[in-house]
């Protein structure tokens, strides 16, 4: 007997529709270990990769990938998925610059027919699969994996309700990994396979529910629990079914035993939209992240025997940890304020308030557009509440923002974390477009500071200003290590300050980028240049005092932001352009994200890559001193 391993043999997953049952329970296994030794080398997301081990194998040996269509939700438990699809070779460049995304990418492989890491799309993207398949197209079935924090965010929910209005053959896989108790994992789940088997599919879900009855606690509990997450009341049609799905399950997720004949089963006589619900454990098969409080959701690199994750080497606080402490000594002096998340309450920082004020932090989960509607609302009660929410899954709530916010004058306050590029995440995390969609909204305030002690400030501003919404900006990682004062100041509105003088050329920028733009002044000073820096402290309103006086008194005038185009700078640029301030020959540019997506890196890789680091704020500044030798003059 050969014990070659049987991922040796797999290079796609046509080899696993060429092995046995027994054989492909032996492979999980296999495939399982692989993922938890990959992950403590690269980092990443671990728990939700390892709680669908068995189900990327029995998806990939009943379907025909890639001609049918495997659409991962978030795609951030991928990793299986990436192994089993020829890409086992390069998972340890995962998340690297040059190297493998964290989730599905259609760029990467014909196996990831739909990009992803924002969640609730799987649904609405395998739809339109299936209206192209049954138009013609060159595709076969479509099958998208759900998890259960993602199919409760209102996308999710038109998309069924679409999907089953439609009618058409897809298969949507609800990974349900947030089970207390354990027993359809068990009896229920045998039963139901050997019942799949045999019988038509609009009869497997009243035949379960008559087993119900005959099964003993706590395994009545599980099933009672599972039926009521579909239904809401017990021994009901299930909300799947009541829009137009047939509903199978629950299902042991971890028991290929039981998936593959249940899959099989209903691949072969599904007719319409089916909803297969199928338990899991996140982290599954890893003992460190089964016991911990968010099953290893993400992480760093780590020691596999002990779990022990390796730790930033700065010393200086995080900006969200800053910014949670700030908020809870806050909060303790004004029970008005209260916190909100959707489903991040530890990586916004909000968890912090939520130890000491339970009642005062709101987690909605992944429901961006309620998060803000739903703290408009509060504002408009009196309170005082602190929408925390990341850059890039605000996006998600911009009519809200504008409508319910904005044009009502509300004062909510946006802590907006991870702004700028966040890093391993890559593109479809980065921080990139809040200043452009912030920065053109009637009455709003947007602040970004430069360092952690800058942060404290601003929450104070924020929470002291009531007449209108106002956002705090700020990057992921660790702040610059200057002192904390006891209690943020409030800031004059609309005011910024100057760092350095100088009088050849003047840097504004704006934001955690100026400790760049201080390494490009140190390097032109050594040259020659004298550099004035200033810190905008405000994207709106602008402090027209202060660029009124660069622009009078210095030659050029740089902007720097970590944003994309059409924000800080192209602010700055409009209120120049309308009062005159270019009349005199100024020269400015400004230095933003580049027009393109930046792919994964670290933090200063991207940076680099969007050309923006001191040696590239420095070049342009020696490049306008070539264009007119007698506008920036050198100084002996």
């Amino acid at each position: 007997m050969s014990h070659t391993p049987l991922l040796d043999r797999v290079a796609g997953p046509a080899d696993l529709r060429q092995l046995s049952d027994s054989d492909l329970v032996r492979l999980a296994r296999e495939l399982r270990a692989e993922v938890i030794d990959i992950v403590s080398h690269t980092g990443g997301h671990l728990g939700s990769s390892l709680g669908v081990v068995e189900l990327t194998v029995a998806l990939h040996a009943v379907f025909n990938t890639p001609m049918d269509k495997l659409i991962w939700d978030v795609g951030h438990q991928c990793y299986p998925h990436k192994v089993l699809t020829g890409r086992r070779h390069r998972m340890r460049t995962l998340r690297q610059k040059d190297g493998l995304s964290g989730f599905t990418k259609r760029s990467e492989s014909v196996f990831d027919p739909f990009g992803a890491a924002h969640s609730s799309t799987s649904i609405s993207a395998a739809l339109g699969f299936s209206v192209g398949r049954d138009m013609g197209q060159p595709t076969g079935d479509a099958v998208a994996v759900i998890g259960d924090g993602s199919i409760s965010a209102g996308m999710a929910y038109e998309a069924l309700n679409n999907a089953g209005h439609e009618g058409r053959r897809m298969f949507v896989i609800l990974n349900d990994n947030e089970m207390s108790i354990a027993p359809p994992v068990g009896a229920m789940s045998t039963y139901l396979s050997n019942l799949y088997a045999s019988e038509p599919i609009a009869r497997m879900q009243s035949l379960a529910d008559g087993f119900e009855a005959t099964i003993p606690e706590p395994m009545r509990i599980g099933m009672r629990r599972a039926r009521q997450l579909v239904s809401g009341l017990p021994g009901s049609g299930t909300l799947f079914e009541e829009l137009g799905f047939e509903y199978v399950g629950p299902i042991d997720g971890h028991n290929l035993n039981q998936l593959l004949p249940v899959l099989r089963a209903t691949r072969a006589r599904a007719t319409g939209p089916v909803l297969l619900h199928c338990v899991t454990v996140k982290g599954k098969g890893y003992a460190p992240a089964e016991n911990s409080a968010d099953k290893y959701h993400g992480v760093s690199k780590f020691d596999v025997p002990s779990g022990a994750m390796s730790k930033s080497k700065s010393n200086a606080p995080s900006y969200t940890q800053v910014f949670g402490e700030t908020l809870t000594d806050e909060a303790a002096r004004d029970p008005s304020i209260v916190a909100v998340t959707a489903a991040m309450p530890a990586g916004t920082g909000v968890k912090t308030m939520a130890d000491r004020f339970p009642g005062r932090v709101f987690d909605v989960g992944i429901a961006e557009q309620h998060a803000v509607t739903f703290a408009a609302g509060m504002a408009a009660s009196g309170l005082k509440p602190v929408c925390a929410i990341y850059s890039t899954f605000l996006q998600r709530g911009y009519d809200q923002i504008v409508h319910d916010v904005a044009l009502q004058g509300l004062p909510v306050r946006f802590a907006i974390d991870r702004a700028g590029l966040v890093g391993a995440d890559g593109a479809t995390h980065a921080g990139a477009f809040d200043l452009s969609y912030l920065c053109n909204l009637p009455g709003f305030v947007v602040m970004a500071p430069s360092d952690e002690a800058e942060l404290r400030h601003m929450m104070a501003t924020a929470l002291a200003h009531d007449e209108g919404p106002s956002a705090v900006r700020f990057p992921r990682g660790a702040g610059v290590g200057v002192t904390l004062p006891e209690r943020g100041e409030v800031l004059p509105m609309g005011k910024g300050r100057i760092v350095r003088d100088g009088g050849d050329v003047a840097i504004l920028s704006l934001g955690a980028h100026l400790s760049e733009c201080e390494k490009a002044a140190d390097i032109l000073a050594q040259e020659g240049l004298k550099i004035t820096l200033a810190d905008a402290r405000f994207a709106k309103p602008l402090d027209t005092d202060l660029i009124a006086d660069l622009a009078a008194n210095h030659c050029a005038l740089i902007t720097v932001e970590q944003g994309a185009q059409g924000g800080f700078g192209a602010q700055v640029l409009h209120h120049l352009a309308n009062t005159g301030g270019l009349d005199g020959g100024l020269q400015i540019r400004t230095i933003t994200l580049p027009d393109r997506f930046i792919e994964q890196a670290t933090p200063d890789e991207m940076y680099e890559d969007a050309e923006m680091t001191a040696d590239n704020i420095a070049a342009i500044i020696r490049g306008l001193q070539r264009k007119a030798d007698n506008i920036l003059p050198l100084h002996a």
